[in-house]
């Protein structure tokens, strides 16, 4: 009996590994959205102006093409983060820990989908057919509206993530992995999330002002999750409880 208790016991996967990936994940997340609007999206789209930003698209392809990597690395990274805490909490209720994966996979799919209008909207400003068949006023009207369709999409992806983490910061809140004060902070922030999502699709003219903070503050939570994860980690002794199957009668 000793030798399969031993087998058992190393077929667990570690929570340490785990929890590294996840955090380390997350702070993939922050990181390249940060590089992602501060050197991509503020020098290349400008509200309002669709010559504008056609011209600047035109002009800096090379870090149009840039942009859309970096997009698939984030979301990249969701599912590796939506992996790794499902590892970790599947122990803790499996059917909830699979719901908050299976949003999360959900949202990385869909985000990854939004880069494909950059796409189309690249190749209408560079191939010489659209160029050819519309006056450049509408091509630039026309990728206006291509690029409005990709935030769209992005407010979709906020319902997903809304839910999905909501679903694993509950997880981490009932079973005391981490400070209940963080896990609470999570849901806060992806409750929030959900409903900027719902409101930017009811609201499209919702004040701009309502999605600086809500994302200012989800960034935070994000930030210091995930340096939570990387450098101080989940509670072993809480996680072993929970993942240590009680001794039969």
């Amino acid at each position: 009996m000793k030798p399969a208790a031993h087998s058992h016991a190393a077929s667990e996967p570690s929570p340490i590994l785990y929890e590294r990936l996840a955090g380390a994940a997350y702070l993939v997340i922050i990181i390249v959205a940060v590089l992602y609007g501060g050197l991509v999206e503020s020098k290349l789209v400008v509200s309002g102006d669709d010559a504008a930003t056609a011209a600047n698209i035109i002009a800096q392809q090379g870090l149009f093409r840039v942009g859309i990597i970096l997009m698939l690395v984030i979301y990249t990274a969701v599912i590796v983060a939506a992996w790794a805490l499902y590892v970790l909490l599947k122990a803790v209720d499996t059917n909830l820990a699979l719901l908050g994966l299976l949003f999360r996979s959900a949202e990385a799919v869909l985000g990854a989908a939004t880069v494909l209008p950059g796409f189309v909207a690249l190749h209408l400003l560079t191939d010489s057919a659209p160029a050819n068949a519309f006056e450049p006023q509408q091509v630039q009207a026309l990728v206006g509206q291509i690029l409005a369709l990709r935030v769209t999409g992005l407010d979709i992806v906020l319902v997903f993530i809304g839910v999905g983490a909501t679903v694993f910061c509950y997880l981490l809140f009932r079973s005391k992995l981490i400070p209940r004060t963080l896990a609470a902070w999570g849901m806060v922030t992806y409750v929030s999330m959900l409903l900027l999502g719902i409101v930017s699709i009811l609201v499209p003219d919702h004040p701009p002002m309502l999605e600086t903070i809500l994302y200012g503050a989800g960034s935070a939570f994000e930030l210091i999750f995930g340096l939570w994860l990387l450098f101080k980690g989940i509670d072993l002794q809480q996680w072993r409880a929970y993942a240590t199957p009680s001794p039969s009668p």
